[in-house]
């Protein structure tokens, strides 16, 4: 039996009842309720001054309790809806919920120690909670179970009453930002009128309290904020907290052409910005604003991995420098799962930033949907509490409370390196956008925000009350803001095109801009024989003192016998060997995803566990003294998250390589709209490169449809201008020039490769020292062992399937057909590739051969291809593939053979008849398709 079953109870009754017979008769209790009391007694003898063991008399427990509960539920019963009249919750904080009555008020009570105010009556007990839990700010923190964090929090809030005690000057400061932000919108819709802006009326207060973190934080020691929003109050933020000049932002409402012709741009409140802010005390502050698209809560891990970023390369690793900034909408915060990822890496090594100010700009509706309808959860912000951060609500009309409040957030997140959430309560005083008629489906809402002053005209009236400010210096502040405004408009109209500048220009200034003939031939990255031989001792090599796992041994003494006589160095050694050429040149590399240490496939080990300790060993990090960071994290079970991530840190890492491993390739679309909205668009809508490289396990092995297509054909379908690269390499060596070509070419593109799984342990798939110590990356590899003259099939293919077809035609010993790789689809190496084709003078038939479907994988792109080039539209390309299917494959083991038996098969036929029968064993050619059955029978 718990020996303390008799602190279960929490009834404030029987409590005293208890008390009451230990003064009187206390043989009458149990042992365990006699040594309780018999504590409190000698406590409050002993230290009366204790707040938590203060003399206890009768009805102190029922103080003790109303306490709690003001610290547990008081935020349920704030003040803090400036349009909405907020739900009832029951029980209530009367206190006669707690056994006490109105004639108790004037009593004192010990228990007022327990708040800080020492011995006092309930009343005055009652004044200092509500006023702390449930005036304009409402907190929720009980659950976080850092007692240091929690007592921290609990003393900061109590202490202050959460009331804000600000100076004149501070009063002014904070009335002229709201002024800004007020007559910004205001000069907007008059000169502007029925154009877009997504304006942040209704929710002014955002600009005083970023600017209060920003100046609070460079006081602090700050020196950085990244900042990721979405287009709600954007151009508020641009003009009124980064400092962008009004008159390009004007000059954006006009939609002029942009000077650089081949940027597309995007809408006005989509682009990022930086600038380096002197705060009211003189510090340089810089401020970079990251662009979003419409994705709501993209912007998030991008951010994220921006700021870590800046953490590991300027900061040394401290992230006090630095802080992220995400300011969400009340519908997306709880309705966008990318919200969940990002948080859940937030205290994880590889992704942590030293916690998130996170402003929830709460406008109680979602474009026209009700809070109600919008999620199941009380608050938006109940997310937050998955990982312990504390929440304040505010009521974004007090906009001295707003400040406050994220002072106090700036402070515990400085403190702790935790995520801190302001829940801004505040309502959309126009519909989604300012065409749009928000009272088709809220007309109640909108009846009371129609009639609603705007926060500045509130805290206007309150300080000319307080007579802090006269009226004819209140008028002075919005003349002034007015005129400045008319001066900025006047000169947007003399600006004839718009210059999009990369937001991050100062960090990619050495980095130029791709041009058409750089894909035409890759650099030289081969490297010599003796670095080989001495960088894959280093990464072959355990420590004596480092006691590991017995295969993992074998693995490397098999891996070091690779090294003998001309070599033949398998993938794992390939493109570890990148890595460790890369840091030998001092290069930084971060390699981050699921299970990337080990390896999905078990190839890579690129992170030692010792038996008995569980104690890492790296070897990338031993190679030499002035070597290239080299970090590697797996990740949580997140691609959304993690891609954004590491995106984000590509971003502002031109001379790092970035790469993100998919656990299998088809994951990838978990992370779709980052590769949609970033990686393939970002240069053409906000004039931002990137370097990141993704890798996708791809290859059908029999896998099912889960685990055999990267899905390939998604990122053709988004290539155009160069905008990315798109890789599926066959040989170790060239993997490993593909990764150092990455590099070493004077622009950054993001780079998708297509990895094998088979191939990782195929005899066939080795690389002689040779192909690493001389020439680059091959975007087509000739057939070295075919001559042109005699070829009569000339076969084009990508990736594993290459190895199926040299072994059939070693084995049919058939010296007609040619079997050349494509190595890079995209940019496809047009120049080689015409010029290859005209090598083949005797060609009879040219074939694409892929395991993929035919709706799937390359095909399409290439057949594109050959009718839309000059140089290619002479040749009659036809394809042999799986038949089209909405499923990338077949689940069953013997039937993905069978099929794949017959695309081999059918590469070297001397039959182009396009039917498919039992005799003739066809599975597809030209444009016509049919299906086989599992039993090879005809299928209407």
């Amino acid at each position: 039996m718990d020996a303390f079953s008799f602190l279960n109870s929490s009834d404030p009754e029987l409590l005293d009842e208890l008390y009451q017979t230990y003064l009187e008769n206390p043989e009458k209790l149990e042992q365990g309720w006699k040594n309780f009391f018999a504590g409190f007694e000698f406590a409050g003898k002993n230290y009366p001054a204790s707040k938590t063991n203060a003399n206890i008399v009768p009805g102190e427990f029922k103080v003790i309790n109303l306490i709690n509960a003001y610290r547990q539920r008081g935020h349920l019963f704030t003040k803090t809806n400036p349009v909405r009249t907020r739900r009832t919750y029951s029980p209530n904080l009367d206190i006669e919920q707690f056994g006490l009555a109105k004639s108790d008020l004037n009593k004192k009570f010990s228990a007022g120690h327990e708040i800080g105010i020492g011995e006092a009556s309930l009343a005055a007990i009652i004044e200092h909670l509500d006023q702390t839990y449930c005036h304009s700010i409402g907190v929720e923190y009980n659950y976080i179970r850092d007692t240091e964090m929690h007592e921290w929090l609990r003393n900061k809030m109590e202490g202050s009453k959460n009331k804000p005690k600000f100076s004149t000057a501070e009063k002014k400061q904070i009335l002229h930002k709201l002024a800004e932000a007020v007559g910004f919108e205001k000069f907007i819709h008059k000169k502007f009128p029925g154009q877009k802006r997504f304006s942040l009326e209704g929710a002014e207060s955002l600009i005083p309290a970023l600017d209060s973190v920003i100046e609070f934080g460079a006081q602090r020691g700050t020196k950085e904020f990244v900042i990721g929003m979405p287009h709600r109050g954007r151009l508020n933020v641009l003009a009124n907290i980064l400092g962008k000049n009004p008159k390009e932002i004007f000059s954006e409402f006009e939609g002029k052409e942009y000077e650089d012709e081949l940027i597309l741009g995007d809408v006005k409140y989509h682009l990022g910005y930086t600038s380096v802010r002197q705060t009211n005390k003189g510090e340089a502050v810089k401020l970079t604003l990251s662009p979003n698209p419409s994705h709501l809560e993209t912007v998030n891990p991008v951010v994220e991995g921006i700021t870590r970023a800046r953490i590991d390369q300027k900061y040394n690793g401290d992230s006090k420098g630095i802080c992220p900034i995400l300011i969400h909408g009340d519908a997306s915060i709880a309705g966008q799962g990318i919200v969940y990822e990002v948080l859940q890496m937030s205290q994880i090594n590889g992704y942590k930033t030293g916690g998130t100010i996170h402003l929830v700009v709460n406008n109680q509706i979602g474009f026209t949907t009700n809070y109600l309808d919008g999620r199941t959860s009380t608050y938006c912000t109940d997310v937050a509490k998955t990982i312990q951060s504390p929440i304040l609500h505010i009521n974004g009309d007090d906009v001295e409370a707003v400040v406050f409040a994220i002072k106090l957030a700036m402070e515990y997140r400085d403190i702790f390196k935790r995520d801190v959430f302001i829940d801004l309560l505040c309502y959309r005083k126009y519909g989604h956008n300012e065409s749009d008629e928000p009272r088709f489906t809220q007309p109640i809402l909108y009846k009371s925000i129609e009639k609603h002053p705007n926060p500045k005209e509130i805290y206007q009236e309150q300080l000319l009350k307080q007579q802090a400010i006269s009226i004819e210096e209140a008028k002075k502040i919005d003349k002034t803001i007015n005129q400045e405004l008319e001066l900025r408009l006047s000169e947007a109209k003399e600006i004839k095109k718009a210059l999009l500048s990369n937001f991050l220009d100062t960090t990619w200034k050495h980095i130029r801009r791709a041009k058409k003939s750089d894909f035409e031939q890759s650099p030289d990255t081969a490297i010599s024989y003796e670095r080989i031989q001495a960088l894959a001792q280093s990464i072959t090599t355990i420590p004596n003192d480092f006691k590991a796992f017995r295969k993992i041994v074998k693995l490397f003494n098999d891996r070091r016998q690779m090294l003998e006589g001309d070599g033949n160095l398998d993938w794992a050694m390939g493109e570890l060997l990148a890595y460790a050429s890369l840091l030998d040149e001092g290069t930084r590399i971060r390699l981050s995803g699921q299970d990337v240490e080990r390896g999905t496939f078990s190839h890579r080990h690129a992170v030692l566990t010792e038996e008995n300790t569980a104690r890492h060993y790296i070897p990338l990090q031993h190679l030499g003294k002035e070597q290239g960071v080299f970090e590697i994290y797996n990740s949580p079970l997140s691609e959304y998250g993690v891609l954004g991530f590491d995106y984000g840190y590509a971003m502002t890492s031109p001379d790092a390589l970035t790469i993100w491993e998919a656990q299998f390739g088809d994951f990838n679309n978990g992370a779709q709209i980052i590769i949609d909205q970033f990686i393939s668009s970002a240069e053409d809508k906000w004039n931002v490169m990137n370097g990141l490289v993704m890798l996708l396990p791809h290859g059908y092995e029999g896998q099912g449809p889960e685990h055999s297509s990267a899905r390939m054909e998604r990122f053709l379908t988004l290539c155009a201008e160069n905008n990315i690269q798109v890789v599926n390499t066959t040989t170790p060596a060239n993997f490993f020039h593909l990764l150092r070509r990455q590099m070493k070419r004077e622009f950054r593109k993001p780079l998708v490769v297509f990895t094998p799984k088979s191939l990782l342990r195929l005899p066939a798939a080795v690389s002689p020292f040779k192909d690493f110590t001389q020439g680059g990356f091959q975007e087509i590899i000739k057939d070295k062992q075919a001559q042109t003259d005699k070829t009569h099939t000339l076969i084009l293919c990508s990736g594993k399937i290459y190895y199926e077809l040299i072994a059939e035609r070693n084995k049919l010993q058939r010296d007609d057909v040619s079997i050349v790789r494509l190595e890079q689809i995209y940019p496809l190496p047009l120049t080689q590739l015409s010029e290859l084709l005209a090598e083949y003078k005797n060609v009879q038939k040219l074939l694409w051969v892929q395991e993929e479907p035919a709706n799937m994988g390359a095909w399409q792109f290439i057949h594109q291809s050959f009718r839309d080039q000059d140089e290619l539209k002479p040749y009659d390309l036809k394809v042999i593939a799986r038949p089209p299917s909405g499923s990338p494959a077949t689940g069953s083991n013997k039937f993905h053979f069978q099929q794949q038996q017959k695309i081999i098969e059918k590469s070297f036929s001397l039959c182009d008849c396009p039917r498919i029968d039992i005799e003739c064993k066809m599975v597809c050619i030209g444009n016509q398709w049919r299906s086989i059955a599992k039993e090879l029978k005809l299928q209407q």
